[in-house]
């Protein structure tokens, strides 16, 4: 089968790094570790075989490339590994009496915990928390918490996968595959609003408006939240974006006073560092993830207001972090998804997002672009530059000839 493989090179990835510092929106196809192979990968026993239709680039794919991962998730990945975790597939071939026949449309959570790994569940896992599973590295498996960034498991950037029988979640009829790709953005997204729901009323504002910072102001209005809702932008057709999924101000790169005005904090000049802010909102939810996001998403947040890092931030720059200590904040990170609470109980929330994307979700304009496998490097350029490209969502698929 035709795959996108990515293969350990530490030269490659430091390459890879610096082209990226100097020149961030672009696809340095022939630099980076990643080709078109013909491979064969047999499953395992007990999995399921199936035929990619779609699978989306997500933003850990292009930090990957670029060289921008950090080096402490080294031990967190094991390589050669066919790339892509966003995935929607037919089965192709499953054992018998699991349920699933061929035909049958699914996505796949690509999580690799406990129960994949063929353990007994540690005291994450057991508590339904499987995106904090502690032997994503041991077990029957190769290290790696996510198919895709796999040696044994592979990813959607293929024509076929394996995939164990736990990490399918079927597509209703009603949800075509260029909506049921985005199921992954949407459960990255769900998540973190339903771990730290905003209370109605209070300002929440979201760092970033890309496609996460999209899924989550839909996603709170889908779930009624009636917080005001506050986005920062860095293109116009995000701001518009934001705007038509239910945000009640979106900003076009603004300045520290305009963030301050948006939010209802007082700006505090200073000689030196752009000056303070003095109130403001009850929660951020970073959706960037570097120096500067993090910084200003700091100085947004009111007295003992809470910074959601909803962006999967690595190494970051020098940060001032006065404000933490000075107004008590709290800072949490977002891993993913796992189970989330559902009436008196819990459920998955990536059976959650499909539903939502059945029942009328808001999905017009999210994903932009569809290239074949073979236009791999045109997938990444439009991902990769989003002013350019007036890209959002963008997915590969195998099936087309290209």
């Amino acid at each position: 089968m035709q795959a996108l493989v990515y293969r350990r090179s530490v030269p490659r990835f430091l390459a890879s790094r610096v082209a990226a510092r100097w020149w961030p929106r672009h696809f340095w196809g022939g630099l980076a570790p990643l080709r078109l192979e013909e491979i064969e990968r047999p499953c395992p026993a007990g999995w399921i075989r199936l035929k990619v239709r779609l699978c989306g680039i997500c933003g850990s794919d292009l930090r990957l490339v670029r060289g921008e991962e950090s080096f402490l998730m080294e031990p967190y990945a094991s390589f050669p590994a066919v790339l892509g975790h966003e995935c929607v597939a037919e089965v192709l071939e499953a054992p018998a009496g699991g349920g699933w026949k061929p035909g049958a449309r699914v996505v796949v959570e690509p999580l690799l915990p406990c129960a994949v790994r063929g353990l007994p569940p540690c005291r994450f896992c057991a508590a339904g928390a499987y995106n904090l599973c502690e032997n994503f590295t041991a077990g029957d498996l190769a290290p790696g918490p996510v198919g895709g960034y796999h040696s044994e498991a592979g990813g959607g950037f293929a024509e076929f996968l394996c995939v164990h029988p736990g990490q399918l979640v079927a597509v209703p009829d009603a949800v075509p595959d260029e909506t049921a790709v985005l199921a992954d953005s949407l459960a990255s997204a769900l998540q973190p609003a339903l771990d730290h729901f905003p209370a109605d009323g209070e300002t929440t504002a979201i760092y970033g408006a890309g496609i996460v910072a999209q899924h989550l102001v839909r996603a709170l209005r889908a779930l009624g939240s009636k917080a005001r809702l506050v986005v920062v932008a860095r293109h116009a057709f995000q701001k518009q974006l934001a705007l038509a999924g239910g945000a009640d101000n979106a900003l076009l790169n603004p300045s520290r006073r305009e963030l301050g005005e948006a939010v209802g904090a007082r700006f505090l000049p200073t000689t030196l560092g752009g000056g303070n802010l003095e109130g403001g909102a009850a929660q951020v939810f970073d959706c960037v993830g570097s120096t500067g996001s993090i910084r200003e998403s700091l100085l947004l947040l009111r007295g003992r207001g809470k910074l959601v890092l909803a962006g999967t931030a690595g190494t970051i720059g020098p940060l001032d972090v006065s404000s933490l200590w000075f107004r008590e904040l709290t800072v949490v990170g977002a891993n993913c998804y796992s189970f989330s609470p559902w009436n008196d109980g819990r459920r998955r929330t990536y059976e959650r997002a499909i539903e939502m994307l059945q029942n009328g979700y808001p999905a017009e304009g999210l994903l932009t672009h569809v290239f074949p496998l073979g236009a791999y490097r045109q997938a990444f350029k439009a991902a990769m530059d989003k002013r350019r490209f007036r890209s959002m969502k963008v997915a590969l698929d195998p099936r087309r000839a290209g």
